[in-house]
């Protein structure tokens, strides 16, 4: 049975011009080659599988071949190339720092770098995943990696930078590789399909290569993957199958139904997607990727964003015509929200569903807009009717009639009828009295209760009504409405009424005068002095929250502070040791707003002060050291010096 070889082995670039998608890399190497401008040791880094470790085989035969191409290429003829071919070289020297990462590895490299090379010009020591090694191997790497002979070259590859010492950075031409863009990776696997006589559709070389996320390598293993499973026919749908990826198709319908607001139709797709075994935070990403794409079809100059095939990219735009980028981006902003929270969810299926259905009312959802001819504020709200939406307008003041008062449920009017008794009616917060002038002399008027008394018919043909104010007590002063009256035909009433606070004030504004009010009839309290048997007394009833609290700590270490009055309006509060005094740095703002409430004085200031003297009686006499506590112990007890002599003992101290 013929030995199988991977793709990635199979085809991997043997030549600077077969490198994919790292040209800023390969050309720069290509002309410090000609130029002869190599440096001592290079640094490539990057993510995993873009060419890394190819670049420095490439460059480490390119520069021993003895029949250098015009073009900076390696000729593949002479003896120097054929033997890294075969891997017979003795000049390329390859390490895995991940399992050669200590001392001993290193200075066993550093020993055959003095050797200088039996054939060719050049000793290339490769050294891959380099941040595996320690950080003394680091540091013995270091003087070798500065000045090493002339002949010697290192090329340093790894995937973590930042794991890299400084040192070793600093002595290195560093080269950052790029992942590998979706159309290179498209075209690179389109060139081994037609070299294998693969039939593979352009649509699912797509989804390989937005699954392996600019990785060649990986590209290449799920290449062959699927040619296993296809029997190298590749189509878009047994793609979609083996990466376990979900159609774009469900992605439009989806987006068909929530801009229709098919609640039920939408569900039912989620539920169908979740049957094929997807998971509701996959759903959720490709949704957020595919509205992104929706967002960036909108623009011509970013349609080169999406990277998709020509098909989806023409369906893009399409259905990016019928939404607004408003929609689109609040959208993603709740998808987003619903994708964070996804893992903390018990219910995931029904977390999922919220946002679906979130997403179908979206462009019903709360809005501001504005009026073009007012400037006014419009608030548009969800009417289950289908009405339109009211604007928040200020209240339009209204004059009282007679047909207001009697049409509303309340009214502050009294009305007598010649027929029936008193009808006594209490005005609504609705009805929106005339704003009236303000009188000449700004003194207090009274509130009205308006009376209508509706005369006989007999004595009064035109049916008009006496009007009566009844004054009652005014709590404050007010402007009011002079009263006015109009002919009725017989069978109507009519009624004159005076606001009792003249027009209605906004919110604000009566808030404003609210706190005007309360600030006015508010007596501010005298001070209290600050007094020893006050301060006293205050403190203790401020360490006994803590000590109903049970927080002991706390307690001790307010009990050993003591208070003193350093000024008419300051306290002073000393510490015994430079942890207490840290422990009031912290609590100093909650006593201050204590002994302020107390005092009624505002202006007291607290200042902590720590006893040095205390502080050092506090801690004690130095420790003892061994030699010393030693000679104490053999003061005490002579014996312990005659055993220590007999024993002939040396003791570490």
């Amino acid at each position: 049975m013929e030995n199988f070889i991977v793709s990635a082995r199979k085809y991997r670039p043997q030549n600077f011009s077969t490198v994919v998608g790292q040209s800023h890399i390969t050309t720069t190497l290509k002309n410090a080659i000609r130029n002869h401008q190599l440096a001592h040791a290079f640094l490539f880094c990057g993510p995993r599988g873009v060419g890394k470790t190819t670049c420095a085989r490439i460059l480490a035969k390119t520069i021993n071949c003895e029949n250098l191409q015009p073009d900076g290429e390696a000729c593949n003829e002479c003896h120097s190339c054929k033997s890294f071919n075969e891997g017979s070289s003795f000049n390329i020297h390859e390490l895995d720092a991940a399992s050669n990462n200590s001392v001993d590895d290193i200075r066993t490299l550093v020993e055959q770098v003095r050797f200088a090379p039996q054939a060719g010009k050049y000793k290339i020591y490769i050294i891959d995943e380099v941040h595996m090694l320690s950080s003394s191997a680091f540091n013995a790497f270091l003087k070798t990696l500065e000045e090493p002979p002339s002949y010697a070259i290192f090329i340093l590859a790894t995937t973590e930078k930042h794991k890299i010492l400084p040192t070793i950075l600093s002595r290195c031409q560093i080269f950052d590789f790029k992942r590998i863009t979706i159309q290179d990776t498209v075209d690179h696997l389109q060139d081994i399909c037609n070299k294998e006589n693969i039939q593979a559709e352009s649509d699912a070389l797509h989804l390989v290569a937005q699954k392996t996320d600019g990785c060649m390598r990986d590209s290449l293993s799920t290449l062959d993957k699927i040619v296993s499973f296809t029997a190298g026919h590749l189509t878009y749908q047994n793609t979609l199958e083996h990466l376990n990826i979900l159609d774009y198709d469900y992605y439009f319908k989806v987006m068909d139904m929530v801009l229709n607001q098919d609640v039920a139709s939408s569900l039912l797709l989620f539920d169908e997607i979740l049957q094929k075994g997807f998971e509701g935070d996959n759903f959720l990403g490709g949704w957020a990727e595919f509205l992104r794409n929706l967002l960036l079809s909108k623009e011509e100059k970013a349609v080169h964003l999406v990277e998709v095939s020509g098909n989806l990219k023409e369906r893009y735009k399409q259905l990016a015509g019928k939404v607004s980028p408003a929609y689109l981006i609040t959208a993603l902003n709740l998808l987003n929200e619903t994708e964070i929270n996804y893992r903390m969810a018990r219910n995931k299926r029904l977390h999922v569903e919220m946002a679906l259905i979130k997403l179908c009312f979206l462009q019903q959802a709360v809005t501001l807009v504005s009026d073009d001819h007012t400037g006014e504020v419009a608030k548009k709200k969800l009417v289950a009717d289908g009405s339109a939406p009211q604007k928040l307008r200020a209240p339009v003041a209204q004059p009282v009639t007679a047909k207001n008062i009697t049409e509303r449920p309340a009214t502050a009017a009294s009305i007598q009828s010649a027929e029936g008794p008193t009808l006594t009616v209490q005005e609504t917060p609705v009805a929106k009295p005339v704003e009236a002038p303000k009188p000449a002399a700004p003194a207090a008027q009274p509130q009205f209760s308006a009376q209508v008394h509706t005369a006989p018919a007999a004595g009064n043909t035109a049916g008009s009504q006496v009007v009566k104010p009844t004054p009652t007590p005014a709590v404050k002063p007010a402007a009011t409405v002079p009263p006015a009256s109009a002919a009725m035909t017989p069978g109507q009433t009519t009624a004159t009424a005076t606001p009792a606070a003249g027009a209605k004030l906004t919110g604000l504004a009566a808030m404003k005068e609210a706190m005007a009010a309360k600030q006015q009839s508010t007596v501010v309290a005298e001070a209290k002095p600050l007094t020893a048997g006050a301060l006293e007394v205050y403190w203790e009833e401020f360490i006994d929250r803590y000590r109903q609290a049970n927080k002991m700590t706390v307690v001790s270490n307010l009990a050993l502070a003591v208070l003193k009055i350093l000024n008419p309006d300051e306290i002073g509060i000393v510490s015994r040791n430079i942890v207490q005094f840290r422990f009031m740095e912290e609590e100093k703002l909650v006593i201050s707003e204590f002994f302020k409430q107390k005092f009624n004085n505002a202006g007291l200031i607290l200042t902590l002060q720590l006893d040095e003297t205390q502080q050092a009686q506090d801690i004690g006499p130095a420790p003892l050291s061994s030699r010393e506590q030693f000679q104490q112990l053999v003061e005490k007890y002579p014996l312990v010096k005659e055993l220590k002599d007999r024993l002939n003992m040396e003791l570490d101290f």
